[in-house]
């Protein structure tokens, strides 16, 4: 397999939650990140719309002019998650390449996605709080295009009858496992990030023998 060249992480909008009451942009990005840190710190159960008002310096009523209540406040969350995905693994992707050239391309996109938004990341895959609202239909189909990038790339390198679905989703469970259990903290201290990176990609390219 040949070695990818290493990419600098590219990190979705990190401004700090600071007071302030400006409205716009700036405050809904201020809205957002706040929501983020605390979610992460505190549990969907303890995650309320007072309380990320208190962090960012404004009043609840605040934002619920952007936001509805909280369960859309974190589907914005996990949609502005999916969208940088979405433009990490359009900007990796290149058709014209050699298959598995453009696998294993998306393959380290959507690692160093993960590893370099870690917090975006537990939102987007690993929350699952019982009483949130149901991720909105039309928001989950957009959400799919992450997946339909992996089973164009995988398409020229299957065979023939083989189940393209099932093969996208076996190759996922793969890249998310890897990702998953660093942000868990779960990987053993001596495994090499890169190391496990160049593993986990060479596998994903057995798997469909495109190595």
């Amino acid at each position: 397999m040949a070695e990818s060249t290493k990419r600098p992480r590219k990190k979705i909008g990190r401004t700090a939650a600071k007071p302030g009451r400006g409205a716009g942009p700036g405050l809904r990005r201020r809205i957002l990140d706040a929501a983020r840190s605390q979610l992460i710190q505190h549990g969907y159960a303890h995650f309320s719309m007072r309380n990320i008002a208190a962090r960012v310096g404004v009043s609840a009523t605040s934002i619920y002019l952007y936001f509805d209540g909280k369960d859309t406040l974190v589907h914005g969350l996990i949609d502005e998650g999916m969208e940088a995905l979405h433009a990490a693994l359009e900007q990796a992707d290149d058709p014209r390449a050699a298959p598995a050239a453009r696998l294993e391309r998306l393959c380290r996109a959507y690692l160093e996605f993960g590893h370099a938004n870690p917090e975006y990341y537990e939102i987007m895959f690993l929350l699952h709080p019982a009483r949130m609202a149901r991720y909105p239909a039309e928001k989950y189909r957009r959400a799919r295009r992450n997946l339909e990038i992996f089973a164009g790339a995988l398409a020229p390198l299957s065979p023939a009858g083989a189940d393209l679905r099932l093969t996208t989703h076996a190759l996922w469970c793969l890249l998310h496992g890897a990702v998953s259990l660093r942000i868990a903290g779960r990987m053993d201290s001596h495994v090499e990030p890169e190391r496990l990176a160049a593993e986990t990609i060479g596998r994903a390219l057995r798997m469909v023998n495109a190595a």
